[in-house]
């Protein structure tokens, strides 16, 4: 794999964290507010990329240990490779992190571009640190 060229903010900040150039925390403070891709599974017999349920169903995977990740990614284009193996999940949303952490469960992990070099993994008590960050009156 060649080397990754940041193509947005959110890429070009998880960039700086990983060479050391932008804290963990002050990533952690900024990357709420930027958005994801997250795949979501697609409904049968709809009209290409029209979500007709009001409830997505977003990729969430397991471990050997039984630990759950959600998926998501810098960008639509980063997860093209991923989903090649998850066929069912050909549409998703954009959305910030900060409305996805508002909506899931709080024993999920984040898995942010899996199986990249330039990706990055949350652990549930990240999450909950991640969401103790947004402000409470916000929805």
């Amino acid at each position: 794999m060649d080397t990754f060229d940041p193509r947005n903010d959110i890429e070009r900040l998880l960039a700086g964290m990983l060479a050391g150039a932008v804290e963990p925390e002050d990533f952690a403070r900024r990357i709420v507010d930027m958005q994801v891709f997250m795949p979501v599974k697609d409904e049968k017999h709809q009209i290409a990329g029209f979500q007709r349920s009001t409830q997505a169903e977003p990729l969430v995977l397991e471990d050997d240990d039984g630990n759950r990740a959600l998926i998501v990614f810098s960008g639509p284009d980063r997860a093209k490779d991923f989903l090649v193996d998850f066929p069912d999940y050909g549409g998703g949303l954009l959305a910030e992190l900060s409305w996805i952490l508002r909506r899931m469960s709080a024993d999920l992990a984040i898995a942010l571009n899996p199986g990249m070099d330039m990706g990055f993994d949350f652990d549930p008590g990240m999450v909950a640190m991640l969401a103790a960050l947004l402000p409470e009156d916000q929805e």
